[in-house]
């Protein structure tokens, strides 16, 4: 580990103009880039006291060895220096988009002399243009199949277009007249290219122009009463209509944009992209990426929109839409509108949609970037041997005597000190057993101590294991307590030892964890704590954090029990809150008692739900009558309405 100060730079030797500057490590590997509208201020920013710097920006000064700077003439440069240098050096240290899957594309090879239609994956080539991406390869066969009716271009290989112009014959399209059959002389080099072109134009958004061309032609054929191509047209037409019924307008004013939206958690981030063109969707497209550094949702948003388009040399101006719609600005938004617009050729808007379709649009495709963030940490827990993996890992990381195949893990939630609640949820082989997730109330803490909270939830929940293992508690079989009762047939609800107890915290969660099974005599069970954002996994008595690699699978495991037990944690706080302000909004109303609070509070579930009711429907509630039903309503209407609240 480097100390920092060893490779500081002078005093006064670093220039205050714009610029992009480079960390290397000790073996000259470039691990970060970054930019700065000065250099001094931003570079001096690292080589402060180590403890005020976030703990991922500790890991990247203390790894690097030296930093070197370039000198350059605006901020546009910068920032176009500072991609090109990210693409070149790949550091460890910068955000890398990575696509979740393979997507396909529809391309059109203009650079032939016949150009083809065809489905594509992977690496862009010049000379295609590409539309898409899509969700589905079947979903572009399809669009396809319909167009070649009004658009009869080639979509055959090279080697079926040879075979047919050697043997002067054209393939099955060519005669069902779904090709204008160029191998065989039906139409030239400029007709086919025509036919293409059109083909280009519709899919590029500007639809309205063809459909009023083949309505023209349609009637204007009927007139002539040349039938037979008056309903051939029509065909054309209904071809036309499936496709634009497939693309759903999602934006009236016919725009041009690309609405993009992100998912973070402390380990990845997640993006989705919507393709907008002519106010169709047109296409989708998700990323994954690793969080290697620290930065807000506008940074990551600025990274994410240089590694989009200012990678895509050959078609760069064609993928640029005129509006970028974002979920939060990046910090140099007029710069990067500059670059973009100097790569577009044209004026390019970044933006923040704040009302109307473009806001629900958005929304939408933030849903989608959540989805996708929540499948992907599916996906890695449900694969068997990443589970195996992840739970080895934990168990060498840790040092613990066995592989935790059941893992406990405790948070507590408060609204400002009061409605304490805690919560247990368990894995088993790396998966969720929801039927053994516990709750707690905490009744033996004042205020908002979330540290005796712990040591009163971790107490409860190990002396209830020790009273269940006990002779006295109930019959034992030859190998020790019985697991199971034998009446119900049921496991007992705390005879099982966990391999290890996870709590949600730092250093003096984990310490309270200890005391509380130390005090039981209990101290075979290993304890561990995960603190939030810094990802830090704490061990009891220890000073320092043990710092698991951020790809590591049981880093990722074990994030996922927290977040599952600050998650359930939540919900029991919730529910109590919900509760406990029905009862208080209903102990003045006259001929309510306990009881029918409590059958009121069942029948509706929370007290949003409760106010929106009307009397008549207060009145179907087990045991509410009209005049009853009526001052309830008066109650609750006169309650005030809960907003968002502070919890944890």
């Amino acid at each position: 580990m480097a100390d920092p100060s060893t490779y500081r730079p002078k005093p006064g030797t670093i220039p205050t103009q714009p610029g992009v500057y480079r960390f290397r490590d000790a073996h000259k590997r470039v691990i970060y880039v970054g930019k700065a509208k000065s250099l001094r201020p931003r570079l001096s920013s690292y080589f402060q006291d180590l403890a005020n710097l976030h703990p991922r920006t500790q890991t990247m000064v203390t790894t690097a060895a030296s930093v070197e700077w370039t000198v350059v003439n605006t901020e546009v440069e910068a920032l176009q220096l500072e991609y090109s240098w990210i693409k070149e050096f790949d550091p460890r240290f910068n955000v890398k988009y990575r696509d979740d899957k393979s997507y396909p594309w529809l391309a059109v090879t203009l650079s032939e002399e016949f150009p083809r239609v065809m489905v594509g994956r992977g690496a862009k080539k010049k000379g295609t243009r590409y539309f898409g991406p899509y969700g589905h390869a079947w979903a572009i066969r399809e669009t396809v199949d319909l167009l070649l009716r009004v658009f009869p271009m080639r979509s055959c290989s090279n080697g079926v277009f040879k075979r047919s112009q050697q043997i002067g014959r054209p393939c099955l399209l060519g005669y069902i007249d779904k090709c204008a059959a160029p191998c065989v002389g039906k139409v030239d080099a400029d007709e086919h290219r025509a036919i293409v072109e059109d083909f280009c134009e519709f899919m590029g958004g500007r639809t309205s122009a063809f459909v009023k061309r083949l309505e023209k032609e349609m009637y204007a054929a009927s007139d002539a009463m040349e039938f037979e191509k008056a309903a051939r047209v029509r065909d054309d037409l209904g071809a036309l209509q499936k496709v634009l019924e497939k693309q759903a307008v999602v934006l009236g004013d016919g725009t041009d944009a690309d609405v993009i939206a992100i998912a973070e958690d402390p380990l990845e981030v997640a993006v989705q992209i919507f393709y907008v063109r002519g106010g169709r969707i047109r296409g989708q497209r998700g990323w994954v990426a690793d969080r290697v550094e620290e930065g807000d949702t506008g940074e990551l948003i600025e990274h994410f929109l240089l590694q989009l388009y200012a990678g895509e040399e050959s078609e760069s101006a064609q993928a640029i839409p005129r509006e970028i719609l974002v979920p939060a600005l990046p910090p140099d938004a007029a710069t990067l509108e500059q670059l973009l617009s100097e790569i577009r050729g044209a004026k390019v808007a970044i933006r923040v949609p704040q009302r109307g379709d473009k806001k629900t649009l958005q929304e939408t495709v933030a849903r989608n970037a959540v989805q996708s963030l929540a499948l992907h940490k599916t996906k890695r827990a449900s694969d068997l041997t990443t589970r195996n993996q992840a739970l080895e890992e934990i168990q060498e990381t840790l040092e613990l005597d066995e592989v935790p195949l059941r893992i406990e893990c405790y948070d507590v939630s408060n609204l400002q000190g009061t409605e304490v609640v805690a919560s247990m949820v368990v894995f088993e082989d790396g998966l969720p057993r929801k039927s053994e997730y516990r709750r707690f109330v905490i009744r033996g803490v004042d205020g908002q101590n979330d540290v005796a909270s712990m040591h009163e939830v971790i107490t409860r929940r190990f002396r209830r294991l020790l009273d269940e293992r006990t002779p006295e508690s109930g019959p034992t079989s030859d190998s020790g307590p019985m697991l199971v009762d034998p009446e119900t047939g049921k496991p007992r609800k705390f005879a099982y030892a966990p391999g290890l107890v996870v709590v949600d915290g730092g250093p003096p969660q984990v310490a309270a964890a200890s005391q509380a099974l130390a005090e039981l005599g209990i101290t075979d069970i290993p304890v561990c704590g995960l603190a939030k954002r810094l990802e830090e996994v704490w061990l009891p008595g220890e000073e320092d954090p043990v710092i698991m690699p951020r790809t590591s699978e049981g880093l990722y495991l074990l994030q996922r029990v927290r977040d599952e037990a600050h998650r359930f944690a939540i919900n029991h706080h919730r529910s109590r809150r919900s509760r406990t302000m029905v009862e208080s909004v209903l102990d003045d109303v006259p001929g309510l008692g306990e009881v029918r609070r409590k059958t009121l509070l069942k029948h509706f579930g929370s007290l949003r739900k409760l106010r929106a009711a009307t009397v008549e429907e207060i009145a179907l509630a087990p045991g509410i009558g009209p005049t009853v039903a009526a001052a309830i309503h008066q109650a609750v209407s006169q309650s005030p309405a809960t907003s968002g609240s502070q919890e944890k």
